[in-house]
């Protein structure tokens, strides 16, 4: 796969926009603060084709990203740390519970946990939400390179136990500043079902 033939195809206010061919989605969830576009970014190794805001919360649709014309990778809504009215939250979880609820969406997915604190409970959530929905899913860690050593195995361990993640989910550790876990994580997206 040519990940460097990669196109923004459409950002979907609702399930009914999304993309309705074969191509296996790829599903992106997490806090608005955890670095979704960064991974995305350092995955595509481009800088800026998923936008990084300023602030976090930026993403407030379901960004489709086309590679190569084989698969998506879908930018889900972050959730929990924007600063933005109670009704956005709320449309933006109604949104997520019909992609999620959709027969057509998600081949796998991705959750993005921050490795420095123990996941909060919109993070547990968002696993319950991967597990319920019957298809593979791994959780990245990132931000590992602001971790001493010390800190990396007992973070990684409570990461696991909060969410409750049964042995067959891999949790990889990751950092989109320096590219740790990259081949893990693009062995995960790339693998044929």
């Amino acid at each position: 796969m040519n990940l460097h033939n990669v196109e923004f195809i459409r950002s979907c206010v609702s399930v009914a926009e999304c993309p309705k061919d074969a191509l296996p989605q790829i599903a992106f969830a997490g806090k608005s603060n955890v670095g979704k576009s960064s991974v995305i970014n350092c995955l595509l190794r481009r800088k800026n084709f998923a936008r990084v805001g300023e602030s976090p919360g930026k993403t407030t649709h379901i960004n489709f990203f086309c590679v190569d014309k084989t698969l998506y990778l879908v930018d889900l809504p972050g959730y929990g740390y924007a600063k933005v009215p109670l009704r956005e939250k709320e449309r933006w979880a109604k949104l997520m519970e019909q992609y999620f609820a959709a027969d057509d969406t998600i081949a796998r997915g991705v959750l993005l946990v921050d490795a420095r604190h123990k996941p909060t409970e919109n993070d547990v959530v968002m696993a319950n939400w991967f597990l319920g929905s019957g298809k593979p899913f791994v959780v990245a860690a990132n931000k590992m390179d602001k971790l001493k050593k010390s800190e990396v195995e007992p973070n990684l361990a409570c990461i696991r136990q909060t969410l409750g993640l049964p042995d067959t989910v891999e949790l990889i550790p990751f950092s989109a500043q320096n590219g740790t876990g990259r081949d893990a994580l693009l062995r995960f997206i790339t693998q044929n079902d």
